[in-house]
């Protein structure tokens, strides 16, 4: 064996040595190495810009030097650069962009330790375009629930009288001066004290129908509407007095003076059976869900722009539009305003859905990080002048809400395929709108809504 390998060793030496093999060694070793960089080259960044360069730069040795040549040459190279600097700053203002967003969440955090390690305060980062001052406004909007302010008009509701529903305004105000008599002492004031609905098999649409539903009785029997304990609130987000209550998320439905002089009362039997106080036991469902609506202000119903589209017919009238108008007058003032709490929620939800394009607003205005570090000071007509400032969010937009689950024991549901449908034919005569905030309890019809490539989703 030993033999026999030292004569393999011998003849594979002599082999070696000749030139046809070397010549073949060499080109396979050589044909490695360009594998090899080629290969290093696909995986790298700049990937088609470089191999398009090198291409470029070896094909020019197999010419003639001459001016068209040094051109190419020449051209390849500005390319390459140009293509590599434009995709530096690319990824800057990217860096930039998610770096101004977490600024922004670590705001909503009040965590300054992420501000610390940015050698940055408060102060430094810009103002979000699409955030509301939640300090501000809650003292704001504590201010305007009073009996003072609101003498005048209801100062919850936005726009004019033709882009609300009919007598709007006036009843909104109406509402709210039931709902805060001059004097809650008033042996004559009476109450009607209710829990929202607490059954699972209701979510939070149903509880607030429902609630539109006693608010109708309480004004048809001028009783104060006083609701009581809220179990979506019941969490530890509700700080305090708001735990388990409505006023967590929006304003109270009437006084606090109201709401204990009711409680007071409803302690005493008496009161009950004398009915100064009633509750959702004095009340059959049908009355609550769908009992008489208040007829104190006529039938603006009857003016209201018709808006319902059945099998491609406008309904102009129908048997339900007294309560659709009543209802949304109701839901309007139980949410009169938000509170601290809801806005600083709102503000979360608009930094994760809208942040990445207000960063991208705010930096092509400058570099944001520079701009900062001069301490601003606003005059008084500024702050009074933008105290009215709305959150930003991109326009136009179309809100779809697709309602599918339990709701089928109910009423036929649609597929998205039919509400994008209407959103095509809406755009047909809007070119300009490409964007829907999406709602649904579905993650089918969010994945499905990936194959609209022409509408971004929110």
């Amino acid at each position: 064996m030993k033999s026999l390998n030292r004569l393999v060793s011998e003849k594979a030496l002599k082999l070696g040595n000749s030139f046809p093999c070397q010549i073949c060694v060499v080109g396979i070793l050589c044909g490695i190495c360009l594998t090899s960089l080629f290969l290093a080259a696909l995986t790298s960044l700049g990937t088609f810009e470089l191999a398009a360069f090198s291409f470029s730069a070896s094909s020019s040795a197999f010419l003639p030097y001459n001016s068209n040549s040094h051109i190419i040459n020449m051209v390849s190279s500005i390319d390459r650069k140009l293509k590599w600097t434009n995709k530096a700053e690319t990824e800057d203002n990217d860096d930039q962009v998610k770096l101004l967003v977490s600024a922004w969440d670590n705001l909503l955090l009040n965590n300054e330790d992420f501000l610390k390690k940015l050698e940055m305060n408060k102060s430094d980062v810009p103002n979000a375009p699409h955030f509301e001052n939640c300090e501000v406004k809650s003292r704001v909007r504590e201010r305007l629930d009073t009996r003072i302010a609101n003498q005048t008009f209801p100062t919850w509701i936005s726009g004019g009288d033709e882009e609300n529903y009919p007598l709007t305004r006036i009843v909104q105000s109406e509402i709210w001066s039931h709902q805060h008599p001059l004097d809650c002492e008033n042996e004559t004031v009476k109450f009607l004290v209710a829990d929202w609905e607490t059954l699972s098999i209701y979510g939070y649409g149903a509880q607030i129908t429902a609630m539109t539903g006693l608010l109708a009785i309480a004004i048809n029997e001028n009783r104060v509407l006083v609701a009581n304990y809220y179990n979506r609130a019941d969490h530890d987000g509700c700080k305090g007095s708001s735990r388990g209550s409505w006023s967590c998320y929006f304003l109270p439905e009437t006084s606090e003076e109201c709401r204990k002089r009711a409680f007071a009362v409803a302690r005493k039997r008496e009161a009950w059976k004398s009915g100064i106080v009633t509750g959702k036991q004095n009340y059959s469902s049908k009355v609550i869900w769908g009992g008489p609506i208040p007829k104190l202000w006529g039938k603006p119903w009857n003016y209201m722009k018709p808006t319902t589209d059945i099998n491609g017919s406008l309904i102009s009238r129908h048997r339900k539009m007294d309560r659709r108008w009543w209802r949304a007058q109701a839901v309007r003032y139980l949410m009169i305003f938000q509170t601290e709490y809801t806005c600083g929620l709102m503000n979360a939800a608009r930094n994760t859905a809208f942040g990445k394009e207000a960063a991208e607003i705010v930096i092509s205005a400058g570099d944001w990080r520079k701009k900062n570090k001069k301490k601003k000071i606003r005059t008084e007509i500024e702050e009074q002048v933008w105290s009215n400032h709305k959150p930003w969010i991109p326009r136009p937009m179309l809100s779809v809400h697709v309602r599918m689950g339990d709701k089928a024991c109910e009423m036929r549901v649609a597929a998205i395929e039919e509400y994008m449908r209407l959103a095509d034919r809406i755009k047909d005569r809007f070119p300009e709108l490409n964007k829907i905030w999406l709602s649904t309890e579905m993650k089918e019809v969010v994945d499905k809504s990936k194959d609209y490539g022409h509408w971004r989703f929110y």
